[in-house]
């Protein structure tokens, strides 16, 4: 590495870490709670190599996901810091600089220094990234993006089957939407940035065979003693499996604004302020179409002019979206904010390449202002992150039609033991959207602080009708109740579950 590549993967570092120095001032929220505050696993040394025997979700909420390096790497956080939340945001810190280096790499291997300089930077700084790496859970993503880029650069450039499979399976064991890898590196190969031999090929794919059903095998064993709790996000709840697909191609008007122009971030997409799509007419509908096209355009562009790694970017992008789409299937969440870090790579590789073919003093000035805007963006939405309290205002701020809002809102109420308070917002939730089980158990759990079993029952009846996974949720409830001290409620709830 000569003295120029260095001083490009120090950029990169600086402009990765810095936007995010007030992310150590943050706590724990949200899934932090359930994965690492009130996870025991976590809280030993010894949870370095048990969390490979057992499932991310701990058992008592559904043991639901193998996410085990995560896992190990929190336990070994808390054995490190003792359970403080600044060592374990510091750690993401790393991992988001590191995954914004090996952009970077990537890119230097297949374009001259100022497209590597550019992708790397607009990686690193991109604000879409904030909820990965301000909120500790995020690692998930940050770890398997790492796996990814390394498995790309492993195979691609390298050609060596044992680092990539090593890479990949260090994405998969951290998060399941690394299995697009083996589809990004035949990507390169098809665009022309590597051309391996047919049998290293065929090497790669047995590699890949051989790792995926490993995977498949050990996931299937460990997860095997728990329920199967199929999540589905509630704005596909009681859908049709067409309409879910009218309102996943809807939602890429939101991905396109995302990765384009983050100015607005948002906590929560959750109806009403995200609603289903029933019919191709709906002007949501056309304008994720009109995405779909505009995305299609500027890939045959890149490849009819040969700009290989900008149509590599744009390809990135589909491919790594594709497993959290909601269009081949619906999921448990909707969009996040989170869920495109990986595709983002894509997305910086496509830009650096671009922004390269500019004159040297304006590729300079537009590279210089976009590094500015998204690192100022970046820095003042860190905050946003630093507990359940600022999560929540975030989310009846940015977010007045979700329902979660008041619900999150109504969980905080519970926490300080102000039942009445809570019963009002729920309330308001179910008014705004009277379709997900979990604000009925969470009423009930109200009610019965309050005494008032008869309305615990009727509740949680109406979240029977509601959903097929409903353990899950009780065992969430009585968690949180045991963990402001209400033993009583929570035996009550789990007494009550079907």
């Amino acid at each position: 590495m000569d003295s120029k590549d260095r001083r490009l993967y120090l950029a990169v570092l600086a402009c990765a870490l810095v936007p995010y120095v007030p992310a150590l001032w943050n706590g724990f929220a949200m899934d932090d709670l359930y994965i690492i505050v009130w996870n025991p696993l976590v809280h030993s040394v010894q949870g370095v190599w048990h969390a490979f025997g057992g499932p991310y979700w701990p058992p008592d909420l559904g043991g639901q996901m193998y996410r085990p390096l995560p896992l190990a790497d929190f336990a070994m956080d808390w054995a490190i810091s003792r359970g403080h939340p600044v060592w374990f945001h510091a750690m993401n810190l790393v991992w988001h600089a590191g995954v914004a280096v090996a952009a970077a790499a990537l890119a230097r291997r297949w374009a001259e220094w100022p497209a590597a300089l550019a992708a790397g930077l607009v990686f690193a700084v991109h604000p879409v990234h904030v909820e990965a790496v301000a909120n500790v859970v995020g690692r998930a993503e940050l770890m398997a993006a790492a796996g990814v880029c390394l498995a790309v650069y492993a195979a691609v450039v390298r050609q060596d089957v044992l680092l990539s499979g090593a890479a990949l399976l260090l994405g998969l064991l951290s998060k399941e939407n690394a299995v697009v890898a083996p589809a990004l590196i035949g990507w390169a190969w098809l665009v022309g940035l590597s051309r391996p031999s047919r049998r290293r090929m065929l090497a790669f794919a047995a590699s890949w065979v051989i790792i995926a059903g490993a995977y498949l095998a050990i996931r299937g064993v460990v997860l095997h003693p728990y329920a199967r709790l199929y999540a589905i996000a509630p704005v596909f709840l009681g859908e049709s499996g067409f309409s879910g697909r009218l309102t996943a191609i809807a939602a890429l008007g939101d991905v396109l604004r995302l990765l384009v122009f983050p100015l607005t971030l948002r906590v929560d997409y959750s109806p009403a302020e995200r609603t289903v799509v029933r019919s191709l007419l709906d002007g949501r509908f056309l304008i994720g179409l009109a995405c779909v096209a505009l995305w299609a355009s500027l890939l045959v562009m890149a490849w009819r002019r040969q700009r290989r790694l900008e149509a590599y970017g744009l390809g990135w992008i589909a491919i790594a979206f594709l497993p959290v789409s909601n269009l081949p299937f619906s999921s448990g969440v909707f969009l996040a904010e989170r869920t495109l870090y990986l595709p983002s790579v894509g997305l910086a590789l496509a830009v650096g390449t671009a922004l390269a073919r500019l004159p040297v003093q304006r590729f300079r000035l537009v590279l210089a202002l976009l590094v500015l805007a998204g690192g100022v963006r970046s820095v003042l939405r860190t905050p946003v992150w630093h507990d359940d309290f600022t999560v929540t205002q975030s989310i009846l701020e940015d977010s007045p039609g979700s329902y979660r809002g008041p619900a999150r809102m109504a969980a905080l109420y519970q926490s300080h033991r102000q039942p009445d308070r809570a019963m009002a917002s729920l309330r308001i939730a179910a008014r705004i959207y009277d379709r997900d089980p979990t604000v009925f158990i969470a009423a009930a759990d109200a009610a019965l602080t309050l005494g008032q079993s008869h309305v615990a029952d009727s509740l949680l009846t109406r979240a029977e009708l509601l959903c097929t996974g409903c353990p899950g949720y009780y065992r969430t409830q009585a968690l949180a109740a045991r963990s402001r001290g209400d033993s009583a409620v929570a035996d009550s709830l789990l007494a009550r579950m079907r």
